[in-house]
């Protein structure tokens, strides 16, 4: 039996987390998870209470023909990295030496909430339009890379680690306790 790879596992939770969006852009889903344990989830939309674009039937960037990227402060969208940190905050619950799932590269400002919250980790799918938030989390010591990156080293390190346990098996079988 095969067994899920973790990364794997956690970017199909930041999936099913971008579900919920109210962004009529673009749906993005995050999850923080830290010791293999879920913190929280977030998806891009309007903050609690406000109308969501989904709602107005209307994204004013994409009426204005504003490319992705640019025009932010327009956006009634809060980004869904931004919003499972705050979900964090809200809680009361760290996010220091956690790691991100994000369904796109972060954007500068939710690079800067990664940095400031204490993510040591960040794993993404996809591009964004811009690459200072890259630079940033490099400067700051924020480890990040993509996603099929990711799988690809989780993939080696448990072929070596499955190795190593067959092994051990493999010499408990000669010579077995008694008990």
């Amino acid at each position: 039996m095969s067994r899920k790879l973790f990364t794997e596992w956690a970017m199909e939770i930041a999936e099913d987390s971008k579900i919920r969006s109210t962004c009529l852009s673009r749906q993005v889903g995050a999850v923080i998870i830290r010791d293999k344990q879920i913190i929280a989830t977030g998806y891009n939309g309007a903050p609690t209470g406000a109308i969501h674009c989904t709602d107005i039937g209307y994204c004013i960037r994409k009426k204005r023909g504003i490319p992705s990227g640019q025009g932010l402060e327009l956006c009634r969208a809060g980004h869904a990295e931004a919003n499972a940190i705050d979900q964090c905050a809200r809680r009361g619950t760290s996010c220091e030496g956690s790691t991100l799932y994000v369904t796109t590269q972060p954007c500068v400002f939710c690079c800067i909430h990664i940095i400031q919250s204490g993510i040591k980790k960040v794993i993404f799918k996809g591009e964004y339009p811009t690459g200072l938030g890259l630079q940033l989390l490099k400067e700051s010591g924020v480890e990040y890379m993509k996603y099929e990156d990711a799988l690809a080293k989780e993939e080696a390190e448990q072929n070596a680690k499955h190795e190593a346990e067959m092994k051990r098996v493999r010499d408990f079988l000669k010579d077995p306790e008694p008990y």
